[in-house]
């Protein structure tokens, strides 16, 4: 019988995936669950492509492009040297294994199957014993309101390479959607330990998660440390548009807005060493470490930093929920 997971984390693409494949190492087998956006999935070429999901299952089973950080190693692209000589669209780049993937998750989705079970065959052939789950099995789209007009994720972040100011965003059909049952199964299980939010895009990747509703309510109720991994290291993001977003948001991209973002979900955080001082000031637990994650022995120690700091706060967060739960009750 495989092993209920002890941890829950929320990912995004490249950044996230990199921590959850840290978790995945340090973890024993099975015991790693990761909801993955998938507000950046869209329909292209008659295909529904779902980019975060696919990044984090090539990551976790050991075959993403090291140097990209998405996509396939060793991949070739006959597909697409014949798609440009007959004139396609092709911003978007799908290598020859890589279509396959996509091929076969469009076939399973016409004949009634679940993202949520697609995923997991997916999973389970590429060898990756963590839990993949994606936030929901309807279609969410993220949309940003931006100078150069309404912009669907894909055609902000890979076709105009970021480059346009954004104004707003919205995350349409979130409203609809419900996360899949077996998060509900992870969320009950007595043997959760902690819950890790990656250092995914705050707006971009983790915010579609937290708009499907009862997600947010669903992780409190948890009972257990919800901890958050800064993207920032100095104010600056490692890669994406983070710091630029928030700065064209109003925010200012600093540790301090990361903690205010995720106020009232969060019971600590995780900072680089270059935030440390400014991490003093945020009235919230945290913990410090290098987030620059390199290589396989970074990804290990942020990921033992992120469940150590968790540890640290399990009796604290048990004995808040167990005030608010009698509190409830007197009422």
């Amino acid at each position: 019988m495989k092993p209920a997971p002890s941890v829950l984390a929320l990912s995004g693409g490249v950044g996230g995936a990199k921590l959850a494949l840290g978790l995945q190492r340090v973890l024993p087998p099975g015991e790693l669950a990761v909801l993955v956006n998938t507000g950046d999935d869209f329909t292209h070429l008659g295909l529904r492509i779902c980019p975060d999901l696919d990044t984090v299952l090539y990551t976790l089973a050991g075959v993403v492009h090291p140097k990209q950080g998405w996509g396939r190693d060793a991949e070739t692209f006959g597909f697409m040297d014949e798609l440009r000589r007959q004139g396609g669209p092709d911003w978007f780049l799908l290598g020859d294994r890589d279509l396959v993937l996509h091929v076969e998750r469009t076939r399973r989705l016409a004949a009634g199957e679940r993202l949520t079970q697609i995923t997991a065959a997916l999973a389970q052939r590429f060898g990756v014993p963590t839990l993949l789950l994606p936030m929901a099995d309807s279609e969410v789209a993220s949309l940003l309101d931006t100078d150069a007009g309404p912009l669907e994720f894909q055609h902000y972040f890979v076709r105009l390479r970021c480059e346009p100011r954004v104004r707003s965003l919205a995350f349409a059909g979130a409203a609809q959607a419900r996360p899949p049952e077996e998060l509900a199964t992870v969320l009950r299980s007595s043997a959760l330990r902690a819950i890790v939010i990656t250092p995914s895009n705050p707006f971009l990747s983790i915010d579609p998660l937290l708009a499907v509703p009862g997600l947010r309510a669903a992780l409190r109720a948890a009972r257990v440390p919800v901890v958050a991994v800064s993207p920032l290291i100095g104010g600056r993001a490692v890669k994406g548009p983070t710091a630029k977003i928030m700065g064209e948001l109003g925010l200012a991209a600093d540790t301090a807005s990361i903690a205010r973002h995720y106020a009232g979900l969060i019971d600590g955080l995780v900072v680089d060493g270059s935030d440390a001082a400014e991490a003093h000031a945020l009235g919230l637990p945290f913990a410090v470490t290098g987030t620059l994650m390199r290589n396989d022995d970074d990804r290990e120690r942020v990921a033992h930093t992120a469940l150590q700091l968790a540890d640290r706060l399990a009796a604290r967060v048990a004995a808040d929920h167990g005030s608010i739960a009698a509190d409830a009750a007197r009422a």
